[in-house]
């Protein structure tokens, strides 16, 4: 202690006696031992730290257990090392691109310092600050994980019964009298548990289940140049702007129309009973259990469970306990083998007798997530319909049905569902934006939209998400509307856009965006130069396939034109060559083999594109800002057609290559007298590594 700075009795130096004692209460209550100065300088191993902090507190009695978690600052659900860190101001917090230097929470009000100004803000109106401090907002009901799909939820909560009125106020006093900063991750959001969590073994129903974090990849699919993306998976998202900033385009409304989200008045979750009878005789044998695997302990917690089952064949609880250990450890080990293996058990606690039928939600809804994760759609919809079955008063259940069945490309069955489900609750939101994006897909446009405006103005955990808005003002731009761009800027502001007018789902942050490119901005000139010295030999072997009685070309089937006659020639998809289409064009082929970063291009393809007169392709975003877009003209009359990328229009000239991200929105008219047939080859975007080339995940 002296060598650190620190007084024989663990006052660190200037401290005022107040002060030691509101930390020696915070270190105490987490069982570390240890001085202020050796938590100060991080000599402590944090893991071992916590270890020893949550034996303390199971030791604990229950009376001074339970409301720890309302002082949780770091959003684990739980109060631990890490909130003592955040009390001792380990953390800084970045928010809007301001880092919050002085957190203080008054009358749900949060007080801050920010590059040195003074800022007030009304937790309820700030679902985002809402979420990153829970203890400034008690009555907050917690963001659901379902709400915002990019975000990896937090650790549960898992604490104990209640805490006595004079280590709260002593807590308040401690929390509310330092400086506290935090540091976040502004590409990984979290969401933040419910505060008041139940007991060892009952857990909340929502968070008692712990979720897989490896990522999933985004959902491959073969794609034309489209606006009908990939329904499920998710996109990293961009970063968001400053709620002060006023949008730039000349469709603005209100900054604060846009970042005001809805406040949901907080509902407080009931305690679901997870014990049957002879389960709370063992109540004892399943929380020791239960600690090892709270501990991180996955093997131990295993191997006690499995002798719990062994012992108690009959009892849910500890057969739950062990899928859980076998979930846990198949994220330890990245084993699929060993995911399956608590698959079955999860489906094992259903058949046991006497299962409570809130173990039996838990376990269900595990089961089908599980099964999702590992791509068997079809056997994750079997454990759904049997969860509709033995719940059917419960829509959310119903809901999580429909997605299971739009998961396999089941619209219809999808659709059902969600009538039903809007019969029984007709202002679910959830419901509501699924629907309406079903009756889009079958090109109900009007019908749709007022389902997706509902669904989305409703807030309803489950609706803020970048597709509905994606969906919602596609379908007003097709009804001629111009409320499609305040949709699109509402979607920007919240964070599913990088812009207004880039609109692309599956995103790499940080790529620079720009509607127009040049061949040397792309660094691709010699891919250009070769296009463009060979468009003749690319020309006529495109009209030789289109003179042949079979057509190899094939209609556009991604419901992009309004009307008209639009057909492509693909050569290669999503980085994999279509042998039989290059053996009608070899040299042409032959000649691309010499470009990877357009041939191995695994979210683009390079095709040929013929459009014949009078048509009109709705204005629409690609997938991905991972991919440029290279039109090589080959067949161009002398007027009438045109293309615009964002806000400006350009043509196209015979044997020159035109480059624009097709991220952005973009439009096409066709109003010549004669068919235009061009050559378009997507390539990587420059600023990717070569890792990023390797792994993204292929669209």
């Amino acid at each position: 202690e002296t060598k650190h700075g620190g007084s024989k009795n663990g006052k660190k130096e200037g401290l005022s006696g107040s002060s030691f004692f509101t930390w020696f209460m915070v270190i105490a209550l987490l069982g570390v031992w240890t001085s202020v100065a050796v938590v100060w300088f991080e000599l402590v191993d944090y893991e071992e730290v916590l270890a020893k902090a949550k034996d303390f507190r199971y030791n604990l009695s229950e009376v001074l257990q339970g409301k720890l978690g309302i002082y949780d600052a770091d959003g684990d659900g739980d109060f631990d090392v890490e909130d003592a860190k955040v009390l001792l101001g380990k953390y800084k917090h970045r928010w809007n691109n301001y880092i919050i230097q002085f957190v203080l929470c008054k009358d749900n009000f949060l007080h801050g310092m920010a590059d040195g100004k003074f800022y007030v803000m009304f937790v309820e109106h700030h679902s985002y600050v809402r979420n990153l401090f829970p203890f400034c907002n008690k009555s907050a009901q917690p963001t659901s994980p379902e709400s915002e799909e990019t975000i990896q939820p937090a650790e549960k909560s898992y604490v104990e019964s209640e805490l006595e009125e004079e280590i709260q106020s002593v807590l308040h006093e401690a929390l509310h009298s330092q400086p506290v900063s935090y540091e976040y991750d502004t590409d990984v959001e979290k969401t933040v548990s419910d505060p008041e969590a139940p007991g060892d073994s009952e857990l909340m129903l929502e968070d008692a289940i712990e979720h897989y974090t490896e990522p999933k990849h985004e959902k491959q699919t073969e794609t034309q140049d489209t606006a009908s993306l990939l329904f499920f998976g998710h996109a990293p998202a961009p970063q968001r702007p400053s709620c002060s900033e006023e949008p730039k385009t000349k469709h603005s409304i209100r900054g604060n129309e846009l970042c005001g989200f809805k406040s949901l008045p907080a509902k407080k979750k009931k305690k679901p009973k997870l014990l049957n009878k002879f389960d709370k005789t063992i109540k004892a044998e399943l929380d020791a259990a239960e600690k090892l695997r709270k501990k991180g302990k996955v093997e131990e917690a295993l191997r006690a469970f499995e002798a719990l089952v062994s012992q108690y064949p009959q009892s849910p609880r500890a057969r739950y306990g062990k899928a859980q250990s076998e979930d846990d450890l198949a994220e330890k080990m990245r084993s699929n083998e060993m995911l399956q293996k608590a698959i079955n058990t999860y489906d094992e606690v259903v058949s046991l007798p006497n299962v409570p039928s809130d173990l039996i939600k838990l376990s269900l809804k595990r089961e089908a997530d599980r099964q999702q994760f590992l791509g068997r759609m079809r056997g994750s919809l079997v454990t759904l319909q049997k969860l509709v079955q033995l719940f059917p008063s419960d829509t959310s259940f119903k809901n999580d049905l429909g997605v299971g069945y739009l998961l396999i490309g089941d619209n219809s069955n999808a659709k059902k569902v969600y009538e039903e489900v809007l019969s029984l609750a007709p202002n679910d939101g959830f419901a509501k934006v699924h629907y309406g994006f079903i009756l889009k897909a079958e090109n109900k446009i009007a019908e749709s939209i007022p389902y997706l405006k509902e669904g989305l103005e409703s807030g309803d955990p489950g609706t803020n998400d970048g597709r509905f808005y994606f969906h919602l003002g596609d379908a007003l731009q097709r009804m001629g509307d111009k409320e499609a761009y305040k949709w699109y800027e509402l979607g920007y502001q919240r964070g599913h856009f990088a812009s207004v007018w880039q609109r692309s789902l599956y995103n790499v942050k940080g790529l620079k965006a720009q509607p127009w490119w040049t061949a040397r901005e792309t660094g691709y000139t010699e891919l250009v130069k070769s296009l463009e010295k060979n468009w003749k030999l690319i020309r006529d072997e495109g009209l030789a396939v289109m003179d042949k009685k079979r057509s190899l070309f094939l209609p556009e089937d991604e419901n992009l034109r309004e009307k008209g006659d639009w057909s492509q020639f693909t050569l290669w998809q999503q980085g994999r060559k279509n042998e039989n289409a290059c053996k009608s064009v070899p040299k042409t082929c032959a000649l691309l083999e010499r470009f990877p970063e357009a041939t191995g291009c695994r979210r683009g393809q390079i095709k040929y594109s013929i459009m014949h007169p009078g048509t009109h392709v709705w204005p629409h975003t690609g997938p991905t800002n991972c991919r440029l877009r290279m039109h090589l003209g080959l067949v161009i009359p002398k007027e009438g057609c045109r293309i615009r990328c964002a806000q400006e229009n350009r043509t196209w000239e015979e044997g020159k290559v035109l480059i624009f991200d097709d991220s952005f929105e973009h439009e096409v008219w066709q109003d010549a007298e004669n068919y235009r047939l061009i050559f378009i080859v997507d390539v990587w975007h420059p600023e990717l590594t070569a890792q990023q080339r390797r792994t993204l995940p292929a669209i």
